[in-house]
């Protein structure tokens, strides 16, 4: 059934009736007859490894490839077929609507293949094009089998027909005239043309349509060299997009160590709104038309702990909820390396302002010394992105985010030959927040809260560091 390999996946009216799968063009032409069937008492049905949607039916060496359109149809389409291989042949006619035709289906028999280059369409992701091109795999090992066959059954009728020409040669060396008793010679009539040339037809080969097999095995081929490229394009895309992003985090954390480590404490434009021993937050108070976007900046010193350590527990989202009170639910979006990942977030509802959610990119990295007199760096820094699994929703106000923590680790040496314990390290914390809410909030109760909740954070996060930490090896 190699008709329709040049459309690719076809979507075709598909009928399970008394033990016997049937598939038609649509579901018009039934009057027509059907394009295909197959009993389905001792057919072998596989879901496919990779493509969640696709499974095969297998009877002999006859099979067909079909495609739902999403897993759970598929799955009702396999607890079908299964129910009916075990039915006596009086099951009732069912059909698995889907818009008027029935799932996407190719089927092969005997090597044939019905899918083709067109389809693979370019907004399809990675892994439907791999699981396609395991179609291709699939229907081309078949195809090479069958033509290997062929091959070896000419090969066969070659070797035959040479061994029958010599046989022919050789009787007919022996075969000499013989003298009748009037004197004249008789040749033997086995010496004729036909004798030396026989037509021999391998048995083989007339089961086999070499054309036509020879015809879809360029249209696999073709499609799996169509479907390569379009892999290929893919994977170029996602790695520009990567490379975007890990380029934007390099940018952001360059601007944060130019500017977030600036001292703003005589700087006018920043107010200092809590002090509490070492820790100090400030705060400047800015609104664009009516939306509250005060920069805050805040400076802390931990004992006991290095930068590598706070920046850690900061940035590794499977303790996030042990120290973060104000988040509801949160998840990672998208691993993009071994220390950058996406997240989604919503927060916790602040009466009378709307929910909000935060689409954001985490990195975590540790800054080179200029020189061996600067203390050792880690920063995390969090901004917001766009990603197509986590678009904008009626139900949270997205809002906008620019944070980074920077730590700092300030060792005292040891007297004598000790070795450095928590009682000689000291973390200077820098934390940094630029929060565009999104959307209109009250300012008083946004900047109340933002008083409240800053230096909370800061006092909670860094108790909980010291104890995650206490009595472990130092983490530098």
């Amino acid at each position: 059934m190699w008709t329709n390999y040049i459309h690719g996946w076809q979507d075709r009216w598909v009928v399970l009736k008394s033990s016997t799968l049937s598939y038609y063009k649509s579901e018009d032409e039934k009057e027509y007859g059907c394009r295909g069937s197959i009993c389905l008492s001792k057919a072998v049905i596989t879901p496919h490894d990779f493509d969640e949607c696709r499974f095969d039916i297998s009877v002999n060496d006859s099979v067909w490839y079909l495609r739902a359109q999403d897993p759970d149809h598929r799955q009702q389409w396999i607890d079908a077929i299964e129910q009916h291989k075990t039915e006596s042949g009086y099951g009732s006619e069912s059909s698995l609507r889907r818009h008027g035709s029935m799932v996407s289906l190719v089927s092969g028999a005997s090597g044939y293949s019905a899918t083709s280059t067109s389809s693979f369409k370019k907004g399809h992701s990675l892994r439907e094009k791999l699981a396609e091109m395991e179609t291709f795999r699939d229907i081309l090992c078949r195809q090479v089998d069958t033509l290997q066959k062929y091959f070896d059954d000419c090969a066969d009728a070659v070797s035959k027909d040479e061994l029958q020409r010599d046989k022919v040669v050789e009787d007919d060396e022996d075969d000499f005239p013989t003298v009748r008793s009037d004197g004249d010679f008789v040749h033997n009539s086995n010496s004729s043309k036909e004798k030396l040339f026989p037509h021999v037809t391998p048995k083989g080969i007339n089961g086999i349509d070499f054309k036509g097999e020879a015809i879809t095995f360029k249209a696999t081929t073709a499609g799996i060299l169509a479907t390569l490229s379009h892999c290929i394009e893919l994977m170029v895309k996602c790695e520009e997009s990567w490379q975007k992003k890990l380029d934007k985090v390099e940018e952001m954390v360059q601007n944060h160590m130019t500017y977030s480590l600036q001292d703003v404490g005589g700087d006018a434009n920043w107010q200092l709104v809590v002090e509490e021993g070492e820790m100090k937050v400030y705060r400047r108070e800015v609104e664009e038309n009516g939306i509250v976007l005060d920069p805050l900046k805040a400076t802390h010193a931990v004992k006991g702990v290095t930068g590598h350590e706070v920046c850690h527990y900061f940035w590794n989202v499977d303790v996030r909820n042990d120290w973060e009170t104000t988040i509801e639910n949160f998840h990672v979006v998208e691993n993009l390396a071994d220390n950058a990942i996406i997240i989604y977030q919503t927060h916790k509802r602040v009466w009378p302002a709307s929910q909000r959610d935060v689409l954001y990119l985490s990195a975590i990295r540790k800054i080179p010394a200029f020189s061996e007199n600067d203390p050792e760096t880690w920063i995390v820094c969090n901004f917001s992105v766009e990603h197509d699994s986590a678009p904008l929703n009626n139900r949270c106000v997205r809002a906008k985010i620019n944070i980074a923590m920077i730590c700092q680790t300030l060792v005292s040496p040891p007297e004598g030959n000790k070795e450095i314990s928590r009682d000689n390290i000291l973390c200077k914390i820098t934390y940094v927040a630029n929060v565009n809410p999104g959307g209109w909030a009250p300012a008083s109760v946004l900047r109340a809260v933002a008083k409240r909740e800053y230096p909370k954070f800061l006092k909670r996060f860094t108790s909980y560091v010291q104890e995650k930490t206490a009595g472990k090896p130092i983490l530098f």
